[in-house]
């Protein structure tokens, strides 16, 4: 924890300083760089909480891998979704993400897990694109 907290720390004073020429703004007017901010001044807090309390864990030796395939299972389609993010686009390239984790990794379902990635997808497209005004990936759908 005390590497892990040191490494998280360490990735918000990047973001900040590769973010910093990026306008800021205000709270009510937002700029480019508000957003890469709060998220790194996030990410240096969390990980120096983690970093301070790294005594209360297990030592790094007494640690179960057991659940390695999981986690692999999980990063490798993590990836594959990012990978093909920009291409098929945020409301499919989501459905199959989640799908996959839902119904491979996590063993649920299909019917249930396939009904759920919808929903979940639907509902953050229509906060993101039309509350927020955010532009996500149209894809092969073509359309923003």
């Amino acid at each position: 924890d005390h590497i892990a907290g040191a490494f998280f720390v360490a990735v918000g004073l990047i973001v900040i300083a590769l973010s910093g020429d990026l306008p800021v703004g205000g709270l009510s007017m937002p700029g480019a760089g508000f957003m890469p901010l709060l998220v790194a001044v996030s990410i240096i807090l969390f990980g120096g909480a983690l970093f301070l309390r790294a005594q209360e864990s297990k030592p790094f030796a007494e640690i179960a891998w057991d659940d390695g395939k999981h986690a692999a299972a999980v990063l490798i389609i993590t990836g594959i979704a990012v990978a093909l993010y920009v291409t098929l686009g945020f409301i499919i390239t989501t459905i199959m993400m989640m799908l996959a984790l839902l119904v491979a990794v996590e063993h649920r379902n299909i019917f249930l897990a396939g009904l759920y990635s919808i929903a979940v997808t639907v509902v953050t497209y229509l906060v993101f694109v039309h509350l927020l005004q955010s532009p996500l990936p149209a894809g092969v759908l073509g359309y923003d």
